[in-house]
């Protein structure tokens, strides 16, 4: 015999249900069957809510009622063939006749106890049973309603009533035995007491009626229906990549329904565990799919079957010196709990006997708080033990596997992976057995923290780069164009997913938490929102992805002001902005020190020499042990590009007018011809060297004349470049009489920095620096003759992408 149990989902509408008769005749072909149901998908809420608003005195209940009603008789209208309707809706209307009057008597009398709350919610299975089995007859099967009241029999516990199990199997078997019908409809959930009143065994209660029913009568085996494909890797709800565990114990089973896998109500496997009755979880909508299979022994070889949580938990602790060594305080801590039906998820406690934390429910925390307080009045009192500390918003995560204890350091990897997301452990747990390790975490950091241990455990080492891109003009647009292209070669070369999830311009902002298109991008970004910076942070750390990267590609100093922020939050921070780190030295220590103190990289490559690898390359001396005597270098692709091409056949003003066409000077070229930009760079080279050294330290030699100095805007600097042309001519025609070149050159060199124009002699290694090239000179303790030079494209949309680009690959390979 098979006991098929479906629950509220698969039961929802006339359409699901048909979905279930048509399953249960299959199965019925072979074997005959128990049916065990739940209420129609949402009308236990509905019940529950009639009963409280009565209880209140407040009339919308009856609205609540009336709900219930229509449900149920369009159900059975859309069910039930014409001729046979009007007797099932006039047995409906009876049931619905006691349900009015039981909660008519709620409202007039202002109360509701545990027992008449059962009787009200025990309706919704008593309905649906009888519906579904008379749309059963009508589709001619062999089907047969009994009420499962008449054969559970509980104590006086309402609302979780504990079953007895001697006369429950004797009613149970005894039935069976008799029975002739293919096919036994029950309700699930519902009991009587040995006194004959209305009980029920708990919210999710009709699987463990089906689970009673399946050991009472040796079933072969009992499936449970839901609206997944069985039990999942985690909840898929929160971990898009979590799949069906084909194979698991009874004991893993229990650990991850406890745990939160809502699939399969706990206290289901205790009946048929002792008989050894496989348990297997389908779906109603799927039926086709294998689900999961639930027996003695699993066939999986993952130590780890699945990741589990639990929301809304409150930490509680009760600390104090005068807990120490003073036998019973744990026994009067949690009977004192007990005695108030708090139910406790997670225990801990330090060595010292100093404290014991535990968590329960968010709701139960106020209650706690009074009942542990006045346990323990005196020892607060005389200053023995600190009053209850209660801290809610939390939440319980678990990693489950039978065969964990024999694989070393899963507890390790566990924690590892979740301190390198930033994911605070406030405590602990591990049994003996080691078929669970829990932990209590931040409510907020739940999904963070599924993802990064379900990537760990279960997945290739795919790892998912999640970016947040300020910035789509040149070298934004660049960088994406980037990213698309590579996308593929990274996920299967690297094992990096890099998915963008946001993106800005300068007036509009635009987020896609699975990801945005990047084939048309620039056509959705109009569409987006308005652009708020501050919203735009909210959001990023509401998502608290894992592995997420804030992209500044912007020359923004606003922008540049929101780095701290992140990294607060272990958002990594990749940036082309120079302001930062050339910022005041303090401000510039402590982004750094916020990098290493919340595990999020801060990476700047692109500040100086766009793509070149020159700050890489410089950190890696210092890392090493050598130390930086002397820096050379032309850091500016502009002005290279500027000097390079200026000579007696074009004006000054021509050149740099070409330069910003190409792209090589900022909107405001002031920016460029003005040092400022060098000065920028030679300080960041300089701080990175170990040298404590500000903006205004570093001597600037400008080339530019007063006047183009003095220039109030864009359009008057670059008329000044027209009206001094006489000036910059004889800048290049004394280079050109020396037989020199010009070279806008910053040099770092014993402490001291400055930048300026020179003419570079054709033995020198900058002579041959052409277009917009950079070259950089590192004299060290190693290289004290012979720098360690490099060189190559140092400006440009194109190169300066493939930096950006080029340290978010070395965050997602860190």
């Amino acid at each position: 015999m098979k006991v098929l149990k479906f629950g509220g989902s698969s039961v929802a509408s006339s359409e699901n249900i048909n979905k279930v008769i048509s399953i249960v005749k299959e199965s019925s072909f072979k074997n005959n069957v128990a049916v065990v149901v739940s209420a129609l998908g949402g009308v236990t809420d509905l019940l529950l809510e009639s009963g409280k608003l009565a209880c209140e005195g407040n009339e919308d209940y009856k609205n609540s009622f009336k709900t219930i009603e229509s449900r149920h008789i369009e159900v059975v209208r859309e069910l039930i063939p014409v001729n046979n309707q009007s007797s099932v809706l006039g047995q409906i209307k009876l049931m619905l006749n006691k349900l009015e009057n039981t909660l008519e008597g709620v409202f007039l009398i202002n109360e509701l106890s545990s027992k008449t709350s059962d009787k009200i919610v025990s309706f919704g299975e008593l309905f649906s049973s009888y519906i579904i089995a008379e749309a059963m007859k009508s589709n001619g099967l062999d089907a047969v309603l009994k009420n499962s009241q008449e054969l559970i029999v509980t104590d006086g516990n309402f609302s979780n009533a504990a079953v007895i199990f001697n006369k429950t199997n004797n009613n149970i078997t005894s039935y069976f035995k008799h029975n002739k019908s293919k096919i036994v409809m029950l309700p699930g959930f519902v009991s009587k007491t040995e006194n004959g009143e209305v009980s029920t065994l708990g919210r999710g209660g009709s699987d463990y009626t089906a689970a009673i029913i399946a050991s009472a009568v040796d079933a072969s085996i009992l499936e449970i229906w839901t609206d997944v494909s069985g039990m999942y890797t985690a909840n898929p709800k929160f971990v898009r990549q979590a799949f069906p565990i084909k194979s698991i114990s009874y004991q893993e089973a229990m650990e991850l329904s406890h745990f939160g896998a809502k699939v399969l109500y706990p206290p289901t496997i205790q009946p048929v565990l002792k008989k050894e009755i496989p348990i297997c979880i389908k779906n109603t909508f799927d039926a086709k799919a294998e689900g999961t299979l639930i027996t003695k022994v699993s066939s999986n070889t993952n130590p780890i079957k699945g990741i589990s949580h639990i929301e809304n938990m409150a930490l509680v602790t009760l600390e104090g010196s005068g807990m120490v060594g003073i036998p019973g305080i744990s026994k009067r801590l949690f009977g004192c709990l007990a005695s108030n039906k708090i139910n406790v998820s997670l225990i801990t406690q330090a060595s010292s006997e100093h404290s014991i934390c535990f968590a329960i429910s968010n709701n139960d925390g106020e209650k706690a708080e009074y009942a542990v307080n006045q346990e323990f009045s005196y020892e607060i009192e005389q200053n023995k033990i600190d009053p209850l500390i209660v801290e809610k918003d939390n939440a319980i995560i678990a990693l489950v596997g039978d065969n964990m204890k024999s694989h070393q350091g899963i507890s390790g990897k566990m924690f590892s992976t979740l301190g390198k997301n930033n994911v605070n452990i406030r405590a602990i747990a591990q049994g003996a057995s080691e078929k669970n390790i829990s932990a209590v975490i931040s409510h907020k950091d739940i999904k963070k923290a599924l993802n990064t241990l379900h990537s760990e455990f279960f997945e290739n080492q795919t790892k998912q780069l999640n970016l947040f891109v300020v910035g789509v003009g040149n070298v934004g647009g660049k960088l994406l164009q980037q990213i698309k292209q590579q996308q593929q070669y990274l996920l299967d070369n690297l094992k990096l997913q890099v998915r963008v999830i946001a993106l800005t311009n300068s007036k509009k902002m635009l987020f896609n938490e699975d990801g945005i298109d990047l084939e048309s991008w620039s056509t959705q970004l109009p569409k987006g929102q308005d652009l708020d910076m501050n919203l735009f942070h909210k959001k990023v750390t509401d998502l608290n992805y894992r592995n997420s990267i804030f992209v500044d590609n912007t020359a923004n100093e606003s922008v540049s002001k929101l780095y701290a922020s992140y990294l607060k939050e272990s958002v990594a921070v990749v940036t082309c902005n120079k302001i930062a780190c050339s910022s005041n030295y303090t401000n510039y220590l402590n982004l750094k020190q916020l990098a290493r103190e919340y595990n999020a990289p801060f990476l700047f490559e692109t500040n100086v020499g766009a793509g070149l690898p020159i700050i890489d390359t410089l950190k890696n001396l210092i890392a090493s042990g050598d130390k930086v005597t002397k820096i050379q270098a032309v850091l500016s692709g502009s002005l290279n590009f500027v000097f390079n091409n200026f000579n007696s056949e074009t004006s000054f003003a021509d050149v740099v007018d070409e330069a910003g066409v190409q792209g090589y000077t900022e909107p405001d070229p002031r920016i460029d011809l003005s040092g400022v930009d060098v000065m920028r760079k030679i300080l960041i080279l300089a701080r990175e060297s170990g040298t404590r050294l500000e903006l205004d330290d570093i001597k600037n030699n400008s080339f530019l004349p007063q006047a183009s100095l003095d220039a109030d805007s864009v359009p008057d600097f670059l008329e000044t470049l027209k009206t001094e042309a006489e000036h910059f001519n004889k800048i290049q025609q004394s280079a050109e009489s020396n037989n020199c070149r010009l070279k806008f050159v910053a040099e770092f060199d014993n402490g001291a920095a400055n930048v300026g124009l020179q003419e570079i002699p054709s033995d020198h290694p900058f002579y041959n620096l052409d277009g917009s090239d950079n070259i950089v000179l590192f004299f060290t303790e190693r290289y004290p003759v012979q720098p360690l030079i490099i060189k190559g494209a140092g400006a440009g949309a194109d190169v300066t992408a493939s930096g950006l680009f080029a340290d978010i690959i070395r965050i997602g390979n860190n």
